[in-house]
């Protein structure tokens, strides 16, 4: 490679990640499966449930086929949902429509629907059509959350209720399916899901290395993993650890995800899945390298520079923990999450507070951002405008494009963004690597 600096090589965790990922695929289809859908982590302490999510397999059917996805897409259009719905929900109802998958195969359906609440409206109307076709069972939870300073009696009473509305939810799905829950499960779960967190974390921290140890690209493959892609517990605890673990040989011994990199650049949230070859045309034509997002870097963390300098987690939890699980009420507390500012913290600062977006931009130490305005799915583009304007401000260059959304590529012109990338790099005094 013309120009390289660091050593490169490919990830060692990546055909663990595949065997993992199509064993929970194989889980999807056994007919010997409930099948629920939403992002329900308690489901792994029911004997027969497997949930699926739909940003997973949505985003999958854009990036694995476009023709099967332009058909999804009209499935669900004739039928009265119109663009301005979240692609990801497209896909999926579309393949339900059609009756089978990208592969051929039967559409697994659902039997119940839980939708996660989250600051994206659309997520809360992922149950309306799955529950109506069937129809099936559909419960929600509320979506409570507060702005400003933190107030930890604010919190605790929020969390309460939030942990009341999932307990509401798992006894009447106990009641309907005849299945027992099993505590003791869920309390594995929970444990593991620490380890986990902390394994994330550590990820999310080496990512700020120069050079960048991964790409983007690289973490959207395994980010997923025990998380959105459910599986084993323990399984989950060590394919994290052998990720984190390889990640962090790569830091000490300077092993680049882009060998060439002269250009470190950030984004905001998920990229169009259907055209992820923008990632390695910045990559092999000016060694820019996307060091991630919010999105894609913090699932597990909440990354703050401190006033030392230093890199850490952000502080603030209603409960510690190491909070005990002695009652279902206990597993649920911890379950729902320990800051009931919004579904995951660095969501609501993302929304709420643009300032978080330049703070990224300095823990990460990232040269530009390149921005997504979506056309639907508000939560995605809220207050990205100013979020560009405030990097602007700070000595970021940022480049903003179109499209529909990242799970539909209807309204994308894909060879415009191209051209667009070009005239940004050059705008700034990049070089193509061969020019």
């Amino acid at each position: 490679m013309k120009g390289q600096k660091w050593e490169t090589r490919p990830l060692d965790s990546w055909n663990r990640a595949k065997e993992l990922r199509a064993g929970w695929q194989a889980s999807i289809e056994s007919k010997e499966r409930v099948v629920g859908q939403g992002n329900n982590g308690w489901s792994f302490a029911f004997p027969a449930f497997t949930v699926i999510e739909d940003n997973p397999v949505g985003s999958m059917i854009a990036n694995k086929s476009n023709s099967f996805a332009r058909k999804c897409r009209l499935a669900s259009e004739t039928r009265g949902w119109g663009r301005e719905v979240c692609g990801y929900v497209n896909n999926c109802w579309g393949s339900q429509f059609l009756g089978y998958q990208e592969d051929g195969s039967p559409f697994p359906e659902r039997k119940f629907t839980v939708p996660m609440p989250c600051v994206c409206d659309q997520h809360a109307m992922r149950g309306v059509q799955v529950r109506d076709y069937a129809p099936v069972p559909r419960w929600m939870k509320d979506h409570n959350m507060y702005l400003g300073d933190y107030d930890p009696d604010r919190e605790v009473a929020m969390l309460n209720h939030k942990a009341y509305c999932d307990l509401r939810t798992v006894n009447d799905v106990e009641r309907v399916f005849g299945q027992q829950f099993d505590d003791d499960k869920m309390r594995h779960m929970l444990n593991a899901s620490s380890a986990v967190s902390q394994y994330r974390a550590d990820v999310a921290m080496f990512m700020s290395h120069i050079p960048a140890p991964l790409s983007v690209k690289d973490i959207y493959s395994f980010y997923t993993m025990g998380g959105l892609t459910k599986i084993d517990p323990d399984e989950t605890v060590r394919f994290w650890k052998m990720f984190r673990d390889e990640v962090e040989w790569r830091v000490q011994n300077n092993i680049a995800a882009v060998g060439n990199e002269q250009f470190r650049w950030m984004e905001a949230h998920p990229p169009p899945w259907h055209f992820l070859k923008y990632y390695r045309y910045m990559e092999q034509k000016y060694g820019a390298v996307c060091i991630g997002s919010q999105y894609s870097n913090e699932l597990g963390a909440r990354l703050i520079k401190k006033p030392d300098l230093t890199i850490g987690k952000r502080e603030g939890l209603a409960y510690p923990p190491d909070l005990p699980l002695e009652t279902r009420e206990d597993i649920f507390r911890r379950f729902t999450g320990l800051d009931a500012r919004g579904p995951h913290t660095m969501k609501q600062d993302e929304y709420i507070r643009p300032l978080s977006i330049l703070e990224f931009a300095e823990v990460y130490q990232a040269d530009g951002a390149l921005f997504g305005t979506w056309r639907c799915g508000v939560g995605c583009t809220l207050t990205r405008k100013e979020q560009a304007m405030m990097l602007r401000e700070a000595g970021y260059s940022v480049m903003l494009y179109e499209g529909s959304q990242p799970g539909d590529r209807t309204d994308m012109d894909e060879m415009r963004m191209l051209d667009m990338l070009d005239n940004w790099m050059e705008s700034i005094g990049i070089r193509p690597i061969d020019g």
